[in-house]
């Protein structure tokens, strides 16, 4: 377990004081459920009335607590129990002959058919059968610990038998497919199969010379005719044809175990998705190649295409004119699905040349836009380019895209993304869909061309031209997104460029060397700043992976809880360095509050107002110790908190401040306040240019939206109190217990939801609007 992650059971005494206050997050690499259940004070009046949690709660109690909640391990048969035992060490008198008590048949079938309807009887049943059956209540309680155990070995011994023959049918499949595309070629030019070991243009010459030698085949028979010989064929630069071998649908990667099985949950639509054919291949390249052709004409033309709003800031796709010229595509839409289509542009502070890498480097990209996309893989590289670059790339992907809340679905997407250089210092980058190669009955979410035309511009900058097109079933949606999802801003261009402007500036104040040195505060040691925005990165990946309705995840509703319905969700944690281990408790919830965004991220960053909702500061003072400016906006910053108790409060804690790293952006379509409890040892490692990577972080933090109610989509950056109102989502992960086996009570949900019930009435009240 890393340093500083406290254990709730264990390390309670030292971490609680005389009054309920919490100390240690000094020492703590995330929240836990101990720092959080037994403060009277942390949770508003009425919230804790069902639940028995004071501060005087004993070693003895929580192994009670622990008896009753987790189910523990016995290695007897289902029908054999001691008397009031279940073991050795059960017996204090280690003398006493030991007494066997067998079940009787009727026992035996009462507690089958009971274990039949509830497997995990609570201690009413259990005592409620034992004085059915007259057996004691423990014969029962390992009576049903013994069957569940016995039921999962042979149910482990069937999934193993399962596994084995599966693995025995993927390595005979494996021989065959190896030996079958030993021999394979391209049946369109005679090339090898592997298109990415030859350059783009090379191949199109491949495809080029496949046609003549057609052609020169055809006129040499009809001059065969006339002349009454053969026609001797000119010589080719490709050998002669083999013969096309048989069963060659698999790709470099497909659904290979380990590479891209465990990436999707089950039943995820991406998980069925296998890199392409080779007869799939020639028409992925002309699909690409026409999709840059429209990607192009889109970005440049006007009306009728782009229709002007009244006001001149947005423009809108006439799709009868859009059919008109581009009658092919990707085919019709579909039934019930809806077309969002916009264009924005922006100049970014990126080399033309870093930004191309950027798009094309799967990893990077998935971390430049991790608050748009919340997965992405590349299933196999077509062509890597050609003279040392991207021009000519070819990728085919899947990804999933995401809102920053658990009440809209993600959209699944499998395309194919070309990467061209059109002129010195202009280049793009495209997507489009090629569900039409696997047709799905499960896809909701069609990308048409979609993508950016690149411009340099002078001093490292860039214009960048961002088209995002695509067609979906957003029938999922809950109601309080619908109006920002059907204007288009929610996945439209302007969040991608907004997105992308803001990650330049990130990253350009990380490279940065003329660091002022007379502001109090500011961290001018280069090397500690990069690991600390790195580590920031880290986090802020983390909370946007973890709350949306991504399809890796599974999220249960708790209603009725004071708050919007609160989803919650856990994970175990057992390898992650960057992770405390043990069952993390992940909760959400989403809400509308009728303030402007600008006015709910300015009182959520402000370390001055973060006592009025942050219930684990218990009132204390929380100074900005240092800080990092992440652009033009001063709401984009990385800062480290620390929250400084009363002296009374101190006199009664072994700890008296504790450490939050926190990061606050803001962009025109969504802004974000995210932190985490941090070591400060730890931390000390990292603000001398330590590696971040091993600092265990449990994030928590806010995600802001505009409600989508005016035309700017209810902009983050404007200052004028009609922007509309905001969507608010609130997420807490709080490790419940650093055993990874253990198993979750319904006591520490309770808490984690109330925690929550009570910060949202905390913004309410604060922002005055405790009736929105």
């Amino acid at each position: 377990m890393p340093a500083g992650v406290m254990n709730p059971a264990r390390n309670m005494p030292s971490m609680i004081g005389s009054n309920g206050n919490v100390g240690g997050f000094g020492s703590s690499s995330g929240l836990t459920l101990g720092q959080i259940m037994f403060q009277p004070n942390m949770l508003m009046e009425g919230q804790l009335h069902h639940l028995d949690m004071t501060q005087n709660t004993s070693e003895s109690d929580l192994a009670r607590i622990r008896d009753e909640e987790f189910d523990s391990t016995n290695t007897k048969s289902g029908s054999d129990n001691h008397e009031g035992a279940s073991g050795d060490d059960q017996d204090p008198r280690p003398n006493k002959k030991k007494r066997y008590h067998r079940h009787t048949q009727h026992q035996i079938q009462e507690m089958e058919a009971f274990f039949k309807e509830c497997p995990h009887p609570d201690d009413k049943q259990r005592k409620e059968l034992s004085r059915e059956l007259g057996l004691e209540p423990l014969q029962v309680k390992f009576w049903f610990q013994n069957k569940r155990t016995q039921m999962k070995t042979q149910h482990e011994r069937h999934e193993n038998t399962q596994l084995r023959t599966e693995n025995e049918k993927l390595r005979a499949d494996n021989m065959r497919y190896r030996e079958a595309l030993s021999n394979a070629s391209c049946p369109n030019c005679g090339g090898p199969t592997a298109i990415g070991e030859m350059s783009f243009d090379e191949h199109h010459l491949r495809l080029e010379n496949a046609r003549l030698r057609e052609e020169i085949d055809r006129i040499s028979a009809i001059a065969a005719k006339y002349v009454g010989k053969p026609v001797v064929n000119y010589p080719l630069l490709s050998a002669p044809m083999p013969p096309r071998p048989l069963e060659l649908g698999v790709g470099n990667f497909g659904a290979q175990p380990g590479i891209g099985g465990e990436m999707y949950g089950a039943g995820d639509l991406l998980r069925s998705i296998s890199a392409p054919s080779e007869a799939d291949k020639p028409m992925i390249i002309e699909l690409a190649v026409a999709a840059m052709e429209e990607l192009l004409r889109m970005a440049q033309m006007g009306e009728p295409l782009w229709m002007s709003s009244h006001d001149g800031t947005n423009s809108a796709l006439n799709e009868d004119e859009y059919i008109r010229i581009f009658p092919r595509g990707i085919g019709p839409k579909p039934a019930g699905f809806k077309c969002e289509a916009s264009r924005e542009t922006a100049l970014v502070i990126m080399n033309h040349i870093n930004l191309v890498e950027y798009l094309m480097d799967v990893n990077q990209w998935s971390t430049v836009f991790s608050g748009i996309v919340s997965r992405a893989m590349t299933l196999e590289v077509l062509s890597t380019g050609v003279a040392g670059n991207y021009n000519g790339a070819l990728q085919v992907m899947t990804a999933e895209f995401q809102l920053p809340t658990p009440l809209v679905p993600t959209r699944e997407s499998y395309f194919v993304r070309y990467c061209k250089q059109h002129a010195e210092g202009t280049w793009a980058v495209v997507d489009v869909s090629l569900d039409n190669l696997r047709p799905s009955p499960a896809a909701r979410c069609r990308r048409r061309p979609s993508g950016c035309l690149i411009q340099e511009m002078p001093n490292g900058y860039s214009q960048v031209t961002w088209i995002e097109h695509v067609e979906v079933d957003d029938r999922g949606v809950h109601s309080l997104y619908k109006q920002l999802v059907s204007s288009g801003h929610a996945f439209g261009a302007k969040r991608w460029v907004a997105t992308l402007d803001r990650q330049c500036e990130r990253l350009a104040s990380a490279m940065a060397t003329n660091i002022p040195t007379g502001e109090v505060g500011v961290i001018t040691n280069q090397e500690g700043r990069k690991s600390m925005l790195k580590l920031a990165e880290r986090m802020v990946i983390s909370f946007c992976a973890g709350v949306s309705a991504s399809t890796a995840h599974t999220w249960t509703t708790l209603s009725g809880t004071g708050a919007d319905d609160v989803r919650v969700m856990t994970r175990k944690s057992v390898d992650d360095p960057g992770r405390p281990p043990g069952i993390v408790l992940s909760a959400a919830t989403s809400f509308w509050l009728p303030v402007p965004p600008k006015r709910v991220f300015d009182f959520l960053r402000d370390e001055n107002s973060r006592n009025q909702w942050d219930i684990l500061s218990n009132g204390g003072v929380v100074q900005e110790m240092a800080h990092i400016a992440n652009g033009r906006d001063t709401g984009n910053c990385v800062s480290l908190l620390r929250v400084n108790v009363s002296t009374t409060q101190s006199a009664n804690s072994s700890q008296s401040n504790m450490l939050i790293l926190q990061e606050s952006c803001t962009d025109p379509t969504a802004s974000f306040v995210i932190y985490a409890p941090v070591d400060i040892v730890a931390m000390n490692v990292v603000l001398n240019g330590g590696d971040p990577d091993y600092v265990a972080l449990l994030p928590s933090g806010f995600a802001i939206l505009p409600d989508g109610t005016t035309a700017h989509g209810g902009g983050i950056g404007g200052e004028s109190v009609s922007a509309g109102g905001s969507l608010l989502t609130v997420a807490f992960q709080i490790l419940v217990d650093s055993v990874p086996t253990a198993k979750l009570s319904l006591g520490s949900v309770a808490t984690v939801n109330n925690l929550i019930a009570c910060t949202v009435e905390r913004i309410k009240a604060a922002l005055s609007c405790e009736n929105a």
